[in-house]
This record gives structure tokens, C-alpha cells and sequence, in this order.
């Protein structure tokens, strides 16, 4: 028998290693045969799917939050038509706690303190609204500038908002109301024989039209004012806080887009108007003439340093301001809408309402308006007029305070921001103050669920300036602040002469409808008369 001498193993001998290839090739090509589009884009899809979890879930760190997020949309489908309540119990929650919609990381603020830090952050964050905000009212918008640039802005607007500057708006918002409540009353009495009806977008226009008076006086037409009004709701839907983040034909923020270039175009007209007024010789009857009158004013004086004229110190400007575009005035005058417009359509829908639930709180306004016009109800207002009602004041406070109408601010994270000692909301998250619970803390506001202008009159409500949020805080509070209480002390003082209403009370009435604002879930429904 042969023996084989060889200790080759038989692994190693060349007529074995074609198969073992063989072999390796297969088992490589079974896995690559398997590998077609179908599989390649589910794997794809749970990587994204797993990235987006622990994205999640890194970010919201030791705050409060769900446990997961619902890939990629997050609770958008359930956001699209926020509820009050939802939002209690997310501020009830915790101080800070967090969601995630789409591919944006949301921090929110809901303690006073922790509202107000954010506010006091400017080196960490900046006002943001939403994604879409930049493309409708415009990157270049002053609102979304920082520091210097910020600052060239708004030297020039804190002016607009004096207590002189706010005397010569009077007249131009007076008659509004008057054209309006003439109107109220024609809806309830000759439109609708005597039955109510929902008065929420009435208030809308109303308000709408007292903003374009008192911005841009009479360089708009009733009509543009009108179109703007009726267009404006549009521009409200597409900066909701959960909205796509494109723009995407026929959706809200394509339809608030195109509703914006109107705006923002009958305000450019408006400023090339006004500065050829201004440059006439014509009187201030308007934000946008006063605004544009200290530009010029500060142009004159400029020139003539650059000329070597002696001129006295009495002559140069508190503030010396560039001349601006009509366009970036337009897009100014905007932001003033935008802060305004939805705002004070809020408090003037609840403000109307809140009187006809408590005749014996209308009875004193009426009382104390009276009293002011020396028994002439046909008086018109002043800022004395104003100044001198402390329990109208009390009234419009209480009604802030009661259904605040902006009840959250966004904000953005420009770096990292340590929010706590623990907590460390990441760059580029949204970051919001809450501004609710501060205004119904029981401990400040004692039955802050009741309605009661007495608070700020006989109570310690006025000391509580860390808890009244309502305008904000810090470098980017709200400059209309004053106006803005002014003007709705005017609208119901006037109103309360004029006006008999009633509110018919259904079960939505209480409740509370979050669109940007907040508004009564069944839209106010009222009759107007007029009072003999």
C-alpha cells in the first residue's frame, strides 16, 4: 500500500483552493443578490429612524418629556390644532420641559424665573417666532438682528412710543372707533335683526384698522386697510408655532407668504408717502411721519457738521438715525403689525366679553369715563383723559393678566445655553418662555382663576413687576407696551359711552381657542346697540 509522505494539509493543496473561492464568492454574492433598492431603503429609513431617537433623547438630557419621539414629525399631528389644556399640564409638568417637531429641539420655560432668564439671555438667545417667520417678514427684518445693527433700529423707534409721541395718535384711533362702533351696531341691529353673533373677527378688523391708522395715518386707503385685515388671519396660520418648515404651494405659510408681500408692499408705498410729506413741511399724524421726521431732522444736522456750520447743541437730535429704506421701514412698520394685530385683537375680544359676564365692573368703567369728560360722553380722549382713570387702568390690566394674549415668546439658542446647573439646551434649539403660569400664580395673584381689577388697586399687584410678563422683559421687550394698554383703555372707555352690549353665553365661551393668541373657543357672540 502507497504511502503518502507529504504533510502538506490537504486545505493548502492547490487542487482544493478553487473551491473554497467558489465557496466565499457565493456566500458574498447570496448577500448582494439580496441588497436591492427595497431593503437598501428600509435600512436607511430605521438609521434615520435611530439617529432621530437618540438625537432625542441626548437632547432632552434630564428634563421633563416624552420618552420617545414619534419619528421625525414628533406631535405635529397633534399640534395642528393645540389645545389650552395640554398646554397646562405640559407647564405643570416642570419647569422646563421639551419636545421635538420635525427637526427642530423645543425647550420650554414655564416657571417665572425660568421664563425670565431666558428673556435676561441675550448672549445666548434671540427672538425667533418660527422657521418661516424669517421668509415673511424677511431676514433682513429688525427683529432678527443682533447687537449693533439691533441697536441702529432701535435708538430711533423708542421715541415713537413717547408720551408725546402717543398724544398726536389719539385723534387718528378715535375715529376709527367711531367708524367701527357705528358698524358693530348696523351688524347687530339692521344685518342680523337683534341676534347675536360671533364677534371675534370683527374685533380683528377693528383692530387691524387702528394699527394701520396709528402706523401709517391716512397714506392707505380704507380699502387696503380692509384687504389687509381680511388677509392678515392668513399670515397668523402660517406663524403658528407647529407649521411645515418649507413652503410648499397651496399650504398656510404659501398663502401667508403671498398675504405678506402685500403688506409689505402698501407699507413701502406708504413710506415713500410719507417722506415726501415730511419733506414738505407736513405735520406728524402717524408712526411712520415721526419716524421718518427724526431721520430727517438728523440728516439736516449731519450735513451741516459735514459743511463746518456752528450749530447750537439745542439743534442736534436726541438720536442721530440714517435714513432708511422705504423697504426696511416698511418691514419695521411690519413687526409693529405683527406685535400688535393679533395681540390686541385677542384682549379686545375677551375685554368686550369680560364686561357684559360683569355689568356691575362695566358700570364703574362707565362711571369713571364720565366723570373724566366732566358728564360729556362726546368729549373726546386725551393722554390726561387716560392717565386719569385708575379703575378703567385696573380693568385692562386684570384682562392682560386673567387671558395674557400672547402666552408663549420663541426664542432660539445661539450657542449652548446652561438654563440650570443640570440643563444645557443645546445651539439651535428652541427655547420659550412661558409667560401663563407667572400670571396665574396663586401666590402672587391670589385666586388668579377669578377676574378681579380690584388687585391692582387695593391689592399687591403692582409690586408683582417680576410676575407681569405680558410685554416680556429684557433687551427685547415689547417697545408698545404703553400703547398698547392706552389704546384699549380709550377702546372700552369710548365704547362704555356709546355702546350697550350683550354677550350670549354658550359652553365654549370659557374656554379657551389657541390660534397664535388665545380667543374664546365660540368667537364671542354679541349684539351691539347703540346707548341713548
Amino acid at each position: 500500500m502507497a504511502i503518502n509522505g507529504s504533510f502538506t494539509s490537504p486545505v493548502a493543496d492547490a487542487d482544493y483552493s478553487g473551491s473554497v473561492e467558489t465557496n466565499a464568492e457565493g456566500f458574498l454574492a447570496q448577500i448582494y443578490n439580496g441588497w436591492n433598492g427595497y431593503s437598501l431603503a428600509i435600512t436607511t429609513f430605521l438609521l434615520l429612524v435611530a439617529y432621530d431617537q437618540f438625537k432625542y433623547i441626548w437632547n432632552k438630557g434630564s428634563i421633563v418629556g416624552p420618552a420617545w419621539k414619534m419619528p421625525f414629525i414628533g406631535p405635529f399631528l397633534s399640534s395642528v390644532n393645540p389645545k389650552m389644556d395640554e398646554y397646562k399640564a405640559k407647564w405643570a409638568s416642570g419647569e422646563l420641559s421639551c419636545v421635538s417637531v420635525f427637526h427642530k429641539f423645543v425647550v420650554i420655560a414655564s416657571s417665572r424665573d425660568m421664563a425670565r432668564k431666558v428673556f435676561n439671555s441675550p448672549a445666548f438667545v434671540k427672538p425667533c417666532v418660527v422657521d418661516v417667520a424669517q421668509k415673511l417678514l424677511r431676514p433682513t427684518n429688525w427683529v432678527f438682528l443682533d447687537g449693533r445693527a439691533h441697536v441702529d433700529y432701535r435708538k430711533g423707534l423708542n421715541g415713537l412710543f413717547t408720551r408725546q409721541a402717543l398724544e398726536t395718535y389719539l385723534p387718528g384711533q378715535e375715529e376709527v372707533y367711531e367708524k367701527y362702533f357705528a358698524k358693530f351696531v348696523d351688524i347687530s341691529q339692521t344685518e342680523n335683526n337683534g341676534k347675536p353673533v360671533p364677534f371675534m373677527p370683527m374685533f380683528r378688523e377693528l383692530m387691524c384698522a387702528v394699527s394701520c391708522r396709528t402706523f401709517v395715518g391716512h397714506y392707505m386707503s380704507d380699502a387696503a386697510v380692509k384687504k389687509i385685515a381680511d388677509d392678515y388671519y392668513k399670515i397668523t396660520a402660517a406663524l403658528e408655532l407647529v407649521n411645515f418648515p418649507i413652503i410648499i404651494p397651496f399650504t398656510r405659510t404659501w398663502y401667508g407668504k403671498k398675504a405678506a408681500d402685500m403688506v409689505l408692499n402698501e407699507f413701502s408705498i406708504c413710506a415713500a408717502k410719507s417722506k415726501a410729506r415730511m419733506k414738505a413741511g407736513g405735520d406728524v399724524t402717524c408712526i411712520m411721519d415721526s419716524w421718518i421726521q427724526s431721520m430727517l431732522n438728523s440728516e439736516k444736522y449731519k450735513q451741516k457738521i459735514a459743511k463746518g456750520v456752528k450749530v447750537d447743541d439745542s439743534e442736534k437730535p436726541a438720536m442721530l438715525l440714517r435714513i432708511f429704506s422705504d423697504f426696511e421701514i416698511a418691514q419695521t412698520v411690519f413687526t409693529f403689525l405683527f406685535a400688535s394685530q393679533d395681540a390686541t385683537s385677542s384682549a379686545a375680544t375677551w375685554l368686550f366679553q369680560l364686561m357684559a359676564d360683569r355689568p356691575e365692573i362695566l358700570d364703574r368703567v362707565r362711571e369713571e369715563n364720565l366723570a373724566v369728560r366732566n358728564g360729556d360722553k362726546d368729549q373726546k380722549f386725551s393722554i390726561d383723559t387716560l392717565e386719569s382713570m385708575p379703575y378703567t387702568r385696573a380693568v385692562i390690566k386684570e384682562t392682560l393678566r386673567y387671558r395674557p394674549p400672547v402666552i408663549m415668546v420663541p426664542y432660539v439658542a445661539k450657542k449652548s445655553f446652561r438654563v440650570t446647573d443640570t440643563y444645557t439646551a443645546p445651539k439651535g434649539s428652541m427655547v420659550i418662555p412661558s409667560v401663563w403660569p407667572a400670571l396665574h400664580d396663586p401666590e402672587v395673584y391670589p385666586q388668579p382663576e377669578a377676574f378681579d381689577p380690584e388687585r391692582w388697586i387695593t391689592g399687591d399687584a403692582e409690586k408683582a413687576v417680576k410676575n407681569w410678563l405680558v410685554f416680556g422683559t429684557g433687551p427685547h421687550y415689547c417697545l408698545g407696551q404703553t400703547y398698547a394698554q392706552l389704546n384699549l383703555m380709550a377702546m372700552i372707555g369710548k365704547a362704555s359711552m356709546h355702546l350697550d352690549w350683550k354677550h350670549y353665553i354658550t359652553p365654549l365661551s370659557e374656554d379657551i381657542k389657541v390660534f397664535a393668541t388665545i380667543f374664546p373657543m365660540d368667537d364671542c357672540p354679541l349684539v351691539f346697540s347703540k346707548r341713548e
